[in-house]
């Protein structure tokens, strides 16, 4: 047979345990390195405090895992943007699910300002109704992509009014609010003033007319001169620049971060945060204010305390689990949420959020999405062609963190072809076939085969070697936020299981002669699968609970701790003909 003909001389694990198996056993029989992050903390640091929400890890040993996605405007329907970003956070929550953490996400809907005034003129409907019809696209995009959020927030509900005028009240009781008159270049389609060296001149290629636009993201500008309110942005530099320094991690890419510190080095203007409500009358009253409205970025950045029940009873700070352990927002929102933000929660001494995964966009054909162009891609659209694990697959695999994702049909195609159908799909239904018996081959290595029955050759060792090795990537990559390189990782396993199947060709190996070869084969395939069927868990949900059921895996055992080799002692029981995880798609 191959491992006597081909390799010499082979390895019998009784006599090779010191040397070579009983290293690698032990090591992935300890699932603790696995999940360290979670397990070290609180049994070995409570004394210590976290730098960033300058709690004590004590303090946060039952806190669950809570983590955002921005608040979605309601001005326009979904694109494919908003759905990438539910992905990414779906998949963070679960993965943490997977490790054995609570973990809450709260996702929503933000629905004052000027941009929802002006479109529900447009639509001839009354604002809160624009915003209901608004608020169920993107319920109902969730619904469609699997994101199990657990809080779906609208800055209209009145909890959230509350929320922000007693935040409104807090800031002023310190005296960090002030009553000036504001002039400047405000874009409404961005919400925001801008300086006068970030904005330019151009020719509006409609009108042939010259209109002032934003250097930053192109969209027109107008001056606009009034009183409001201002929040004292300036004064909190020294201390957003010095939690910068200390948290050099807090905002991910380390690029963005770069560019964050860069900013407010340069120095920071006084921010006006509410508009005359004779100009602005779609949103939140200034406290004691009838002529003014909050400025729809503070009001819609205190969402994410609002979700977690500010202003919190006393002793019930973390019990929905602030601080957010995780923002997940687009590049275009980083000023907000990375300066403004920040500095707001500091004047007032509340826990920070701990990171921020800031993502790029999606392209075609590597040109930014716009109607005008007719290349913005429908998600319900995509989701109906394509299905919807296959869809979560193709965002985390090929949406950018750092530069922009290309979006394109035939990728999509090729991702499934390639790396599901045949990759995922061919290997589980080969091992998975009639000639195999899944279930043997896991007693037989539970019962003598791992532990000095099996004879090893060198390519048993290198499949052992992988089945170890790549989890704790996988693992390393997702704490470090590299979401697309986390599901690389498993692509990566999947792709030494073809490998190995292809040098071992199990379905040759004659069973009456070679019974040991056979079950020591398919056992090593059968475990690179249940593994990586629970690593794809948060990626692909329905998928990975297709191939976990189709090879009788415990639902109790598809977690982190069960995703090394030889955790799992009882599964691969026939349960009739299975289904075909990744058939055809239509042409």
């Amino acid at each position: 047979m191959w491992c006597s003909t081909r390799l010499s001389p082979p390895l019998r694990c009784g006599s090779a345990r010191r040397s070579l198996h009983a290293p690698l056993l032990s090591a992935t029989r300890i699932p603790a390195r696995l999940f360290s992050t979670t397990v070290i903390r609180g049994q070995q640091e409570s004394a210590k405090i976290d730098p960033v929400t300058g709690l004590k890890a004590s303090e946060e040993k039952d806190k669950p895992f809570y983590v955002t996605s921005p608040i979605f405007y309601v001005n326009a329907a979904p694109h494919v943007g908003h759905m990438y970003t539910m992905v990414l956070v779906d998949v963070v929550k679960r993965w943490e699910q997977l490790k054995g953490r609570k973990a809450l996400l709260v996702t929503g809907t933000d629905e004052h300002g000027m941009k929802i005034q002006q479109a529900a003129q447009l639509a001839q409907k009354d604002p809160l109704e624009f915003c209901d019809t608004g608020a169920a696209m993107f319920q109902d995009l969730a619904a469609r992509v699997n994101c199990k959020y657990d809080t779906f927030i609208r800055t209209t509900d009145p909890k959230h009014h509350d929320a922000v005028q007693y935040f409104w009240q807090m800031l002023q009781a310190r005296d960090l609010i002030y009553s000036d008159k504001h002039s400047g270049w405000y874009s409404v389609a961005d919400e925001t003033f801008y300086p006068e060296n970030s904005v330019e001149s151009v020719v509006d290629p409609a009108t042939g007319q010259k209109i002032k636009v934003s250097k930053e993201t192109g969209r027109e500008v107008q001056w606009t001169s009034e009183v409001n309110y201002h929040f004292r942005l300036s004064s909190m530099a020294p201390k957003l620049l010095e939690f910068y320094k200390q948290n050099p991690d807090w905002i991910v890419p380390h690029s963005r971060y770069k560019e964050v510190v860069a900013a407010v080095e340069e120095g920071l203007e006084d921010l006006s945060i509410s508009r005359t409500r004779s100009r602005l009358s779609w949103g939140i009253q200034v406290p004691n204010d009838p002529e003014q409205t909050v400025y729809v970025w503070l009001d819609a950045l205190v969402n994410y305390l609002t979700a977690s029940g500010y202003p919190w009873t006393p002793g019930r700070e973390q019990a929905l689990g602030w601080p957010a352990d995780l923002h997940v927002i687009g590049k275009d929102i980083v000023k907000f949420h990375c300066i403004y933000w920040p500095a707001f929660l500091l004047a007032l001494d509340l826990p920070m959020p701990k990171r921020i995964l800031t993502h790029a966009h999606w392209t075609m054909n590597h040109k930014k999405m716009s109607k005008s162009d007719g290349n913005v891609v429908n998600p319900f659209y995509a989701i109906d062609r394509f299905g919807t694990d296959p869809m979560r697959y193709y965002m985390a695999r090929d949406g950018g963190i750092k530069d922009d994702g290309d979006y394109s049909n035939e990728m999509i195609l090729t991702r499934y072809r390639s790396e599901l159908q045949r990759g995922f799909g061919n290997i589980t239904g080969r091992v998975r076939g009639k000639k195999f018996d899944v279930e043997a081959s896991v007693k037989a290595a539970m019962s003598g085969g791992m532990t000095g029955d099996w004879i090893f050759d060198t390519v048993d060792v290198s499949m052992v070697k992988a089945l170890d090795k790549h989890p704790r990537d996988v693992y390393d990559r997702m704490e470090k936020l590299d979401i697309p390189g986390g599901l690389r990782g498993i692509v990566d396993l999947m792709d030494e299981t073809n490998r190995y199947l292809q040098d071992t060709a199990p379905w040759s190996i004659d069973k009456e002669k070679n019974p040991t070869e056979l079950l020591r084969r398919i056992y090593f395939a059968a475990e690179a699968i249940r593994i990586c069927a629970i690593l794809l868990q948060p990626f692909m949900p329905e998928k990975a609970k297709m191939i976990l059921d189709n090879f009788s895996v415990d639902p109790a055992k598809r977690t982190m701790h069960h995703a090394a080799i030889a955790m799992d002692d009882a599964y691969g029981a026939r349960i009739g003909k299975p289904p075909q995880p990744f058939p055809p798609l239509p042409e």
